[in-house]
Formats: structure tokens, sequence, C-alpha cells
């Protein structure tokens, strides 16, 4: 009698990937405060930015500009109609509660940009990454924690608004990535671009480049995703690859072991090398 062996389940990544990206303009979205980085903290701000009753915002004419330009080097349809709307967080860093974005009429959609990989034998394929969508919105401000050099360990926070109303896009791919090396090579295939555009510096470590992940893994041939882990908190093209090829990791061990993900907020933790979670979903 022939004894059964049992075959173990091989699987796959699924990884989207949103960007924000910071705009080279010299005032913010809806009002005329500076963009300068590095100033005394609350020290660009005003009644616009910060909610203040009886407000309403501006378009800045020149981050239109630079989103069209963007949309146009992402091989994006552009919308000749197109609005903004309110997306409701109730988070210490953004003043107004609301978060002025696009929603459902985004300024270009239906893009795709080519990454070039290459093998361990030195042969380079290159692959076509879709985008979603690509909207305009403003930034929230920015929570200091103190107390620990570490965030987990951190006793108090402390909020900088010169932020908030800086001029974002947000650049979603379509799940086409499928490991930490080909979301990397998008991500730095996207900064030279728009850094050769000139709509920004595309600085990590400044804050005007932020990419969050959101990935899931599934059995190899399955069609349905898995449930989604976003990664935040990566300030670093190599800490994006390894955030994820960690969390692939992670998520393997967990489905084999017999537990369920959770849909939940992971940040990744430099120090440590891991990520921790932040938030269910």
């Amino acid at each position: 009698m022939t004894t059964a062996v049992a075959v173990k389940t091989q699987y796959e990544a699924i990884i989207g990937l949103e960007i924000h990206c910071q705009l080279s303009t010299k005032t913010k979205i809806f009002s005329s405060s500076s963009t300068e980085f590095g100033a005394e903290p609350n020290a660009n701000i005003d009644p616009v930015c910060m909610g203040m009753p009886g407000v309403l915002p501006v378009l800045n004419e020149k981050v239109l500009e630079y989103a069209v330009k963007a949309g146009l080097a992402l091989n994006c349809e552009i919308a000749a109609y197109s609005k903004f709307d309110r997306k409701q967080y109730f988070y210490p860093d953004l003043p107004k509660n609301f978060q002025i974005s696009q929603y459902d009429l985004p300024i270009a959609e239906h893009g795709s940009l080519e990454i070039e990989l290459v093998d361990d034998d030195g042969t380079a394929t290159r692959k076509k990454i879709g985008i979603t969508r690509l909207h305009m919105e403003e930034d929230a401000g920015k929570l200091v924690h103190g107390g620990s050099d570490r965030l987990s360990g951190s006793t108090y926070s402390l909020v900088d608004y010169n932020r908030a109303g800086i001029p974002l896009i947000e650049i979603v791919s379509e799940p086409d990535l499928r490991s930490g090396v080909e979301a990397a090579e998008y991500a730095q295939e996207l900064r030279r671009i728009v850094r050769y555009l000139g709509v920004s510096d595309g600085n990590m470590q400044e804050g005007s480049l932020r990419c969050d992940v959101n990935i899931s893994i599934r059995p190899v041939g399955e069609e349905k995703f898995g449930t989604k882990v976003e990664i935040k908190n990566m300030n670093s093209f190599s800490a994006i690859q390894r955030a994820i090829d960690y969390e692939i990791q992670r998520q393997t061990e967990a489905v084999e072991g017999g537990e369920r993900i959770i849909q939940e907020t992971r940040l990744w933790e430099e120090g440590s090398q891991r990520t921790i979670s932040m938030r269910s979903k």
C-alpha cells in the first residue's frame, strides 16, 4: 500500500501600493501658507488649513497643473470633469476632522507604468503595472511621538500642523506586484518620473514621497484575494522591500499554522525589522 504524502501549499503575494507624493508648490493646496520644510512647529498655518469657521478653500492652480502632468506621464486618462470630497477621520493630526480629497471623480485614471526586473543570471525583463487612479488631496499634520526611540514605547505625542494642507497626489496601483523587489522598483521608477517632470523632489527622508503597502497572500492558482493588510512607516526603498518580504513570511507562517489573517494596519519598525499592529479595520 502506498503512503499518502501531503503536498505543501504554495502561496503567492498580491501587492498594491498607494504612494503619496508631495508637490513642489510654494504654497499649500487651498491657502497661501508656505510649504517650506523644516520650519518651526506650527509656524506655517492659517485659518483655512486649520479649519476655522467661515473659511473657504481656494484651489492652487499649480497643484492642478502638476497633477495633470503626472497623470499624462503615467499614461492615465485625464478627467474632463473632476471634484473634491470630504473624507472624515477623527485623528488628532487632522484639525478639521475631515480631509479634502477626491473619491469618485479623480483627476486621472486607468494608467500604467513599466518596471525593469533583472533575474539572477542578469537577464532583464519588463513588467507593466496598472495604475488605478491618481488624485489630488491635502496632507494631514504630523504626530511627533516622545518618551522612547521606538513608536511602540512612546508615552506622549505632540502635533505639528505645518504639514496640514500641503498638496499631494496619491497614486494607487493595481494589485499587480508580487514581491518586495517589484514593489521597490515600482516606487523608484515613480520617483524618477516625478523628479524628471519637476512636480516633486521625491525626498523620502523629508516625507515628500510616502508609500503605503496593501498585501495579502493566496494559494498559487487561486483567483480570490486573501485578507488585506496595510503597512505604513517605510522611509526608504530598501525598507519597502524588507517590510514586504517580512510580511509575506509572517502571513504565510500564520496561515500554515492555522491562524486567521485579520484586516489591519501595521507599522514597519526599522529597529526590530518587523511589522507591528497599529489598528484593526
